[in-house]
């Protein structure tokens, strides 16, 4: 398992964030006990499946798998602190409740969570393949 420490803008209002990048191995050593799907997410640089894991001691994990293009298989898995997935689930839920406050425009939509969930994932996928190199 390799770790990376993701640095936002300060504009994007997060913190430095420690993210776990795990291979086929530990993927399966802490979804032993089962998976928990909660959301997903389609973006421009890939589909995103949100979900946590139980592991043979029945610790919660808290998952991100990514998928790039027409791959059957992630690319990435991503394991985060409860706080930073926390942060995530926020993000998505509030863009469900913006969605329906705002009328969207179709000529420009709006800068919303979603997009704000978007831009911190982008960050997370960029310094992965930066440890990667």
């Amino acid at each position: 398992m390799k770790s990376v420490t993701v640095n936002f803008h300060a504009e994007d209002s997060v913190e430095t964030m420690n993210v776990k990048i795990m291979d086929e191995e530990d993927f399966h050593k802490v979804t032993e006990n089962g998976t928990r799907h909660l959301f997903e997410l389609d973006t421009n640089i890939g589909f995103f499946v949100f979900f946590d894991g139980e592991d043979a001691e029945g610790n919660l994990h808290y998952l991100c798998l990514l998928y790039e293009e027409e791959n059957e298989d992630p690319t990435y898995c991503f394991s985060f602190d409860l706080q930073d997935f926390y942060e995530f689930l926020a993000l998505y839920l509030n863009d469900l409740e913006f969605q329906e406050e705002e009328a969207v425009d179709d000529e420009e939509e709006e800068y919303g969570p979603i997009h704000h969930l978007a831009h911190l994932l982008h960050h997370i996928v960029d310094d992965a393949r930066q440890l990667e190199m």
